[in-house]
């Protein structure tokens, strides 16, 4: 048993009660080891986590060690940064730690499992990753991959949480032994203490400046903390480096390793933000810091050496052919009144208010990994059937895509039926991560349209009895160029094609990712901080999103605003405890905090865009989802220190680290 949480028995039974009844009645007896909760201490090697060379196959995770409890290590060195830092007028260096973060979805992970007539296993369940769950199933049951089918149901969050398959095998297994159907159901604790979390991470940055704040080398050193099992902790550590890094890619010199380490803990996986929310605030509470350092306004430092138009080389994969950073800075600055509030305004003897900045980058999909199949197909009534596997987890996709559909074929939403989410009637897509689905399944759903518009005007024109070439369709039908009264409707094609011994107008149509451009935020935080208590209050988060063209405004405002308010937790609330033998403590949402309504102002969360036209990406769009995470945390910790003149570098920000922060570094700022 590697952490407290790990399966041990599985209960069959035909009621709730009679489980449980079951359950306590097996005991089990156990050899006590020492839990191994610090990566820095694990990586000593006094205790192996997982002893069997051969456990992990690192066919992605360069530096697998397992003797010293390594699973990767992964590191990027453009320039020379030891040169570039001594070349430097100014170096700073700091440590900064992140926690890890539940989920905390309101639904828990649930699966329920049933034998089809053919013999087949079928899963029903809250999953965001419809075939990847199907592959892992198969693979943990010793099923061929064509014996499982999975359907996604209506999800009620998931934030990654859902990407895992962790309750799947277990129903299914049920199922595979009993012949019968099976549900199996994690309450809170559960979902809290077995499942997964995000990877808390350690990172020592070092900056390098001229005097006049032009930024001449980045080194980042970071231990990321896996937990009991590796689950995505090799791409985690990477994306710290390949997501956040290109924010300031103009530097001489950028230099980053990321070593990922197992420990007793809950495992860490993908949470929204994959790593780069904890890069992001590393980083920027280290430019922040720089700023100061430099005596400069840390929004100044920022506009000299953020990422631009056109930028190439570095650590880019490729040449940046949308960006609106700069505009989202300007407005950022102008919404949340920057002129008029920095640095602090002293409203009592016992209040401050301030405001702090930060911006961020994001790439939208995994680079060749990212894929997705769609069909279309125009049905007798002239609507369209869409197919895909892509999984709306609340987020809206569902919608995004029919837009997608509908504007490429000149009609309106209404008029496009989409299914998604079952592996047996759905089409390929690798999932609802990575800030993929928009610009990956959009791509796929806008390259199939193009497909069938030609497929209808071909057979209109038949109908016609004329050339294809003199033809037009406008959504509704289509007519002659030349003579627009002589038409054929789209409901007559589609009747025509269905039974009138013609071939069906269907067409399916694929994208595999490959530039995953770059998304673009600022994000402006005011507090108000009580300097007796260190009780800190958000007045007002203001972000701005270049997210490419903009499809869908009020789905892309939600989408930012659910992101930010993750922040606003990482950042103010939750706080993960173990006890000394690895059991976790904060496992209910007695214990673990996550904001509500009730603890920000109605109007503190401002949401606005700065569009750009992404030129890989359908009508120009590119992703929102993730980005909106990780500038809360170092903008609020740049808030904090233009309020009291404190360095707040390991989340959360409790009141009493920030009052214990006031007291050691601005102990006379209370009496003033």
């Amino acid at each position: 048993m590697r952490y407290v949480g790990d399966e041990v028995a599985l209960v069959a039974a035909e009621t709730p009660e009679a489980a449980q009844k079951a359950l306590k009645m097996i005991r089990v007896e156990y050899e006590m080891l020492p839990a191994v909760l610090d990566p820095e201490k694990s990586m000593t090697g006094e205790t192996l986590i997982h002893a069997v060379e051969d456990l992990y196959v690192p066919v992605l995770a360069p530096g697998y060690d397992p003797a010293h409890n390594q699973i990767s290590c992964f590191q990027v060195d453009i320039g020379d940064v030891d040169a570039e830092l001594a070349a430097s007028d100014v170096v700073h260096t700091a440590v900064y730690e992140t926690q890890a973060q539940a989920h905390a979805m309101m639904e828990t992970l649930r699966s329920y499992t049933y034998l089809a007539p053919d013999g087949r296993l079928t899963v029903v369940a809250t999953t965001q990753a419809p075939y990847h769950m199907r592959r892992q199933v198969a693979r943990s049951l010793g099923l061929p991959i064509s014996k499982v089918r999975v359907i996604k149901m209506r999800v009620g969050g998931g934030f990654g949480g859902k990407k895992v398959t962790i309750t799947d095998p277990l129903a299914g297994l049920v199922t595979l032994k009993t012949g019968r159907p099976a549900i199996l159901v994690l309450d809170r604790k559960e979902n809290f203490s077995t499942t997964t979390t995000r990877h808390a991470m350690k990172m020592r940055v070092t900056l390098g400046a001229s005097r006049d704040g032009v930024l001449k080398a980045i080194k980042i050193d970071n231990v990321s903390n896996t937990g009991a099992y590796g689950e995505e902790g090799p791409p985690v550590t990477m994306v710290v480096a390949n997501n956040i890094l290109p924010s300031y890619n103009r530097a001489n010199a950028i230099w980053y390793r990321g070593r990922t380490i197992y420990t007793n803990r809950v495992s860490g996986a993908a949470l929204r933000g994959y790593g780069a929310t904890q890069g992001g605030f590393a980083l920027e509470a280290a430019i922040s810091e720089l700023a100061e350092r430099l005596k400069m306004d840390p929004y100044t430092i920022r506009i000299k050496n953020m990422a631009r138009l056109g930028d190439v080389g570095g650590i880019l994969h490729s040449e940046i052919k949308s960006c609106a950073l700069a505009r989202c800075m300007e407005m950022g600055r102008q919404q949340i009144g920057w002129d008029q509030k920095y640095p602090r305004v002293r409203v009592s003897q016992d209040h401050v208010r301030a405001v702090g900045v930060a911006l961020t980058t994001h790439r939208t999909s995994i680079p060749v990994a990212d894929k997705a199949t769609v069909t279309l197909r125009l049905e007798p009534d002239g609507s369209y059937l869409l197919l895909t596997g892509a999984a709306d987890l609340g987020t809206g996709s569902d919608t995004v895509l029919t837009q997608i559909a509908a504007e490429a074929l000149s009609t309106v939403p209404e008029r496009i039926c989409i299914r998604s989410g079952d592996t047996d009637y759905g089409t390929y897509d690798s999932g609802a991560f990575a800030s993929s689905t928009t610009y990956v399944a959009g791509n796929a759903v806008l390259s199939a349209a193009k497909k069938l518009r030609p497929m209808i005007c071909q057979l209109g024109a038949t109908m016609l009895a004329c050339p294809a070439e003199d033809v037009e369709f406008d959504g509704g039908r289509v007519f002659i160029r030349n003579d627009p009264e002589k038409f054929v409707t789209i409901e007559q094609i589609g009747t025509k094609a269905e039974h009138g011994g013609t071939e069906q107008i269907i067409t399916s149509a694929t994208f595999v990712s490959g530039l995953a451009p770059l998304t673009f935020m600022s994000g402006f935080a005011e507090i108000d901080l009580d300097l007796r208590t260190g009780k800190v209050e958000l007045l007002k988060f203001v972000s701005v999103a270049d997210c490419g063209r903009v499809i869908n405004p009020t789905l892309a405002r939600v989408q930012a605003e659910g992101g930010i308010l993750m922040g606003i937790g990482l950042a103010l609330f939750e706080e993960v405890h173990y006890g000394e033998n690895g059991k976790l403590q904060t496992d209910s949402f007695m214990q673990y905090k996550i904001p509500c309504r009730e603890d920000l102002p109605a109007d503190c969360i401002e949401v606005s865009f700065a569009e750009s036209e992404e030129p890989s990406g359908p009508y120009g769009a590119k992703s929102i989802g993730e980005a909106s995470v990780h500038t809360v945390a170092p903008a609020i910790a740049n808030a904090l220190f233009n309020a009291a003149g404190i360095h707040m570098r390991q989340l959360p920000f409790t009141p009493e680290k920030i009052l214990k922060a006031i007291q050691e570094e601005s102990p006379d700022l209370c009496q003033q």
